[in-house]
């Protein structure tokens, strides 16, 4: 496969200094602040973000050093693809999450809901608006989750996928 590189635009601050421990998704984050300091250079492409209440946040996993194309996910005791899971070990570690934004001053944004590894490199921020999704999610199905995905505002994570 042709190798692809990304810049990293910034970097993501949080109180999670351990990949233990953390909560696994955003619902376990209710609260918890965080900043991201953009690099100086590109502070201008925050203009007018401030009047969207959420982000989407796309970072590298940088602690992630293998993936399995198998996993037990922290929401299940049993085994899925890669794919059809949220878990870090991919083959290639980006991140995803929706991040509340609280704040912008100057070229740092203070957000909450974070549920990011401190010292995350930052690859892009987009604004989150779920309406421009609303008519395309009538069929939504959310395979094993669905009998799973209230247990994910109180578990942590633990070192299954820590190398």
């Amino acid at each position: 496969m042709p190798k692809i590189e990304f810049n990293n635009i910034g970097t993501i601050y949080s109180p999670f200094d351990e990949l233990e421990g953390m909560p696994i998704q955003a619902i376990g984050a209710k609260g918890i602040k965080g900043k991201i300091h953009l690099n100086e250079e590109l502070k201008d492409g925050l203009k007018d973000l401030e009047g969207f209440s959420h982000l989407t946040l796309i970072y590298h996993l940088h602690e992630v050093n293998s993936y399995s194309l198998e996993v037990k996910p922290f929401l299940d005791n049993k085994s899925h693809g890669i794919f059809a899971t949220r878990s870090p070990k991919r083959p290639n570690p980006i991140g995803i999450s929706v991040v509340k934004l609280d704040s912008i001053k100057d070229n740092v944004v203070h957000i909450s809901n974070v549920d990011i590894l401190n010292g995350t490199p930052l690859l892009d921020i987009k604004p989150y608006v779920p309406q421009l999704y609303e008519e395309t999610c009538n069929d939504l199905r959310i395979g094993w989750f669905n009998e799973k995905y209230q247990n994910a505002e109180n578990i942590k994570s633990d070192n299954r996928f820590i190398d």
